[in-house]
């Protein structure tokens, strides 16, 4: 159950909001500013890379390493393929976990490590490996942690994480805390331009860094819901399964953080998939026991302390124009045919990387909203 009157408290949600969630998706814009000049004093812009690397690849642990390499994959993915490597192990420990280099990786390849955590010895073996088969290795994380001083003997680079601006928060929902991603990110953001793979010059992020702040403006706890978006959204998804459906380069990777942080942080489930696969994905939960108004079971059952159904309710984010080729209204036919309800987000003009900054904003907000004023809360 969502408590909505909550969501137009301020005082109330920053008595809920217990592991500093809100401060954390507000501080997002300072995030980017402050990992862009560890990036630079750690001399990534003093780099002189003889071409671009064969591959990259992408390891850590945690909702904001898959988030970060889903991002590199979607914005770096035309000019070098991406690889995530998954950790195996018996349990989602720092000291459980490992990570192991495909056997095709070698000196012309790139290794990022990211990771709030900055403990997990299995990601230190991992630059090891790296080391011996001639890769380049970069890693975000904690200052002084240690894995940097791993990465440090490895002849690495290593760029401290950026800190919140007011101390960090909970270290419980650190990996998916709204800050975490961009802290995470924005350095990798400097190296790639660096090598050629994405453009994301120093103006290019400060532009990023403006548009989370005003992202963080019209979404913050002071705005009433009727006019703040992430509110909004937050209170259109109470009691239901959103099928978040995507178009667009950015907005893919955005549904899908956008899914696992809802799991993560509110104990929502969710779907994501991109258009126009996700019509016919999942077009039958539209027909089946999520549809709007179905009920399988006997119509004279005493229901008065039972908890409401879900129904399921798209998401449709969007990083382009409604003009030109757009499954968009194919998604809003088949979801109104069914009486399903739709959400829609699409961000103001600009360049895919700001598109993708108040998407992400926008998004984190609603899933803060959703822990604090949901039973499960903060």
């Amino acid at each position: 159950m969502l408590d909505e009157s909550l969501l137009d408290a301020p005082e109330a949600l920053a008595r809920a909001d217990r592991r500093g969630l809100l401060r954390g998706a507000a501080e997002a814009g300072a995030r980017v500013r402050t990992a862009a000049r560890h990036a630079a004093e750690a001399g990534i812009a003093g780099l002189n890379p003889e071409g671009r690397p064969r591959a990259v690849l992408v390891a850590g642990s945690g909702t904001a390493a898959s988030g970060v390499a889903d991002l590199i994959t979607a914005l770096a993915g035309a000019s070098a393929p991406v690889t995530r490597i998954h950790p195996t192990g018996v349990a989602p420990a720092a000291g459980a976990m490992r990570w192991t280099l495909p056997g095709w990786a070698g000196s012309v390849d790139l290794l990022l490590i990211v990771t709030a955590d900055g403990s997990e010895p299995g990601l230190s073996l991992l630059a090891e490996q790296a080391y011996r088969r001639g890769c380049s290795v970069v890693a975000v994380t904690p200052r002084q942690s240690p894995l940097g001083e791993a990465i440090d003997g490895a002849h690495g680079l290593v760029v401290p994480m950026a800190s919140a601006p007011h101390g960090e928060y909970d270290a419980e929902t650190s990996a998916a805390g709204p800050g975490t991603l961009w802290a995470l990110f924005t350095p990798l953001l400097v190296l790639l331009d660096r090598v050629g793979l994405v453009t994301a010059p120093a103006e290019a992020l400060q532009s990023v860094a403006d548009r989370l702040d005003r992202t963080a403006e019209r979404c913050g706890p002071a705005i009433a819901t009727y006019s703040n978006p992430a509110k909004t959204l937050a209170a259109e998804l109470a009691d239901s399964l959103p099928l978040i459906w995507t178009e667009g380069d950015a907005a893919a990777p955005v549904g899908r953080r956008f899914a696992a942080v809802l799991a993560e942080l509110s104990g929502r489930p969710a779907l994501a998939a991109e258009l126009p696969e996700a019509l016919p994905a999942h077009g039958a939960m539209l027909a089946g026991t999520f549809a709007a108004g179905a009920d399988p079971d006997d119509f004279f059952r005493d229901r008065v302390d039972e908890p409401d159904p879900l129904h399921a309710r798209v998401v449709l984010l969007r990083d382009r124009s409604t003009g030109g080729l757009s499954a968009a209204p194919a998604a809003r036919e088949l979801a109104l045919g069914h009486d399903t309800a739709i959400s829609e987000l699409e961000p103001d003009e600009g360049t895919e990387l700001e598109a993708l900054a108040e998407l992400l904003a926008v998004t984190d907000f609603a899933a803060v909203y959703l822990a604090l004023a949901s039973a499960t809360g903060a």
